[in-house]
């Protein structure tokens, strides 16, 4: 795991000082990313600098340092991730003859390419990457993400020049020009929590997809093609179902998942997990314990006053499996400090508040191990998500309603005073009595004469109507279009797949474990058992009311179901009482500021209902909030 920065700029050509500066100004800026050394390589001749952070995993020796060049001399790579199948990379009889100058991944692509070529080579590729690689010959460069966007690629292609980088910072560190503000950018963002993808904050900044090579010649044209689509797995899912029975499948999947987190333990470097003592992280545990690969070490931070603190059954699943477990007790006061960082760490804005703990458990976790393999991803595959359970089970009961009937219940359930509602929910038996009352019956009312597509749409968005903040259209994400023909359950995990997986959660996981140095790999987005999920007929996704109904089966044969079954909580903070109290000073002045480019009269009004306690806007308010921290800091 590394960071990797670059740019081709014509204007410096032959001035190779220039260039090798400017490179090295990138890289310095993501330094965090690659504490272990730091590289430079120059074709002066072209304008071609690239730059490398290092963190060291596979092969600590120099012969694992980048750039670096192929053996004939025409292909040079910077590459951030990890290839968990470079040993067989290397077997292939292409690569015969060979003298290998270390047993690093980095070489076995570079290799790979300059002997087989850039498409033949990514097919074969299993890991998790951003890469760029330099053809001397061609005088072209190809920028390359990973099949499901695990890992970050950003770049700038403007005046003839182009800049890339792992991160933003690195691309402002070629000059100090102010960029301008992309408002469809901020649009999406105010309603999604994040920028999707290929879109990002800034005018001119682009991101690489997810399964995309982008490549640049030396004259300044770009093309861009895919080499892996999720709608192809899904397509070849729908031609080829799995048609087998229950203990079949559930063989199929453990066998899958054993051999990708065994690939995911190869490291030249300590190892662990986080462990939450949910489904999908404790199949992680349990199968890492599975490979009888040595002691296993697990990680996680429990919240005792937030009030849902899930440690004690982390701590649980820890001592049936015999894992070396490591717990970190969490104040607020201990997470409320990290708030000040994350306008620094995440340069982008970015409003998934659960940014937080996954930065304490990655700071607890690194200072014992060096990577940490992780769950996510579970969910995306496998329908774990209350909206999935939405689909599979309530929604083809609301849809049987007339639409005209469910606009007219949506309009007077929505028309109820909350005190009313609030008053005669109080009236129910103390064990049905759901929390904000009123909140929840609002909810209901705004998704009763929704399409399903508007439905989704609703459900992941951060508030009512973000369009209200700021008069600007939303820019599209570029991977959301489900195939045709697919069922509400489907088109949900499509969707989460293509732009809530890559841009919010593994984002999130990116920077809060980089700010730190971490190596975070998620074996569930082993591309195989991507591809294997979707030939999952529905019964093996939500069956009974029950979400990831055969990934539970998987983890039934290692752990007991009483130390796992219970309510999805996530992995969040008590973001509603903090705005209240602790941050409710902090967030009044990034909320209620007129020096920001967003309406704030929409937003006042937002945050004195959420004050008087009536309604909860916590996650729409912490968007808001983290927009004008990003602005102050970067904007």
């Amino acid at each position: 795991m590394c960071g990797i920065a670059g740019l081709i700029d014509p204007r410096r050509r032959g001035d190779e000082p220039s260039l090798a500066r400017a490179a090295q100004a990138m890289a310095e800026k993501i330094a965090h990313r690659g504490p272990d050394g730091a590289g430079v390589w120059v074709d002066a001749a072209a304008g071609l600098a690239l730059s490398h952070r290092r963190l060291a995993i596979v092969d600590l020796s120099p012969a694992g340092a980048q750039p670096m060049v192929s053996a004939d001399g025409n292909w040079a790579i910077s590459y951030n991730g990890e290839i968990y199948n470079a040993a067989e990379l290397r077997r292939h009889p292409a690569l015969g003859g060979i003298a290998w100058r270390g047993h690093s991944d980095t070489e076995a692509i570079v290799e790979s390419v300059a002997r087989r070529g850039l498409a033949e080579t990514l097919q074969d590729l299993n890991g998790m990457y951003a890469i760029a690689l330099w053809d001397r010959r061609a005088r072209r460069l190809h920028l390359v993400r990973d099949r499901l966007g695990i890992k970050p690629l950003f770049f700038e292609a403007t005046n003839g020049r182009l800049a890339f980088g792992s991160e933003l910072k690195a691309l402002r560190a070629i000059d100090d020009e102010p960029r301008q503000l992309n408002p469809g950018a901020v649009a999406s963002f105010l309603r999604l929590g994040y920028v999707p993808a290929p879109h990002a904050i800034f005018v001119g900044v682009e991101k690489v997809l997810p399964g995309e090579i982008a490549t640049f010649s030396a004259d300044g044209t770009l093309t861009r093609s895919r080499y892996w689509r999720l709608e192809d797995a899904v397509a070849a899912g729908r031609v080829d179902p799995l048609d087998v029975s229950d203990g079949e499948a559930e063989d199929r999947l453990a066998a899958l998942l054993a051999d990708a987190i065994g690939r995911q333990m190869i490291a030249d470097v300590p190892l662990g997990a986080f462990l939450s003592g949910g489904v999908d992280s404790s199949t992680v545990a349990a199968l890492m314990v599975g490979a009888n690969k040595g002691a296993v070490r697990t990680f996680s931070i429990g919240f005792p006053e937030f009030g849902f603190d899930e440690s004690a059954h982390a701590a649980a699943v820890a001592r049936h499996l015999g894992t070396q477990h490591t717990e970190l007790v969490v104040t607020a006061a201990d997470a409320l400090a990290v708030v000040p960082q994350l306008a620094d760490m995440f340069d982008e804005p970015f409003a998934d508040s659960s940014q937080i703990p996954t930065h304490l458990v990655s700071k607890l976790t690194r200072a014992h191990v060096t990577v940490a393999l992780s769950g996510d991803g579970g969910d995306e595959l496998f329908a774990g998500y209350n909206r999935h359970l939405v689909a599979a089970r309530d929604w083809p009961r609301i849809a049987r309603l007339p639409l005209p009937l469910r606009r007219i219940a949506a309009f007077g359930l929505g028309a109820l005073p909350p005190q009313l509602v609030d008053s005669a929910a109080h009236l129910l038996p103390r064990r049905l009595l759901p929390a904000q009352p009123a909140d929840k019956l609002a909810k209901l009312a705004g998704i009763l004469a929704l399409d399903p597509d508007a439905l989704y749409r609703r459900l992941v968005s951060q508030g009512p109507d973000p369009a209200r903040h700021l008069a600007a259209p939303e820019c599209m994400p570029g991977l959301g279009v489900p195939p045709d023909g697919l069922d509400l359950l489907d088109r949900m995990r499509f969707a989460d797949t293509v732009t809530y997986l890559p841009d919010d959660i593994l984002q999130k996981v990116d920077r809060a474990s980089m700010a730190v140095a971490l190596e975070a790999r998620p074996p569930l987005l082993d591309h195989r058992v991507v591809e294997f999920a979707w030939r999952l007929p529905p019964r093996f996704l939500v069956r009974g009311g029950e979400t990831k109904w055969i990934l539970r089966r998987v983890l039934d044969r290692h752990v007991p179901r009483a130390l796992i079954d219970r309510p999805k909580m996530g992995f969040g903070v008590p973001l509603a009482d903090w705005l209240r109290g602790p941050l409710r000073d902090w967030a009044a002045d990034l909320i209620e500021s007129d020096a920001g480019v967003l309406d704030p009269a929409p937003a006042r009004a937002l945050w004195r209902e959420h004050l008087s306690g009536r309604r909860n806007h916590a996650y729409a308010l912490w968007t808001l909030a983290m927009f004008e921290a990003w602005r102050r800091r970067w904007g």
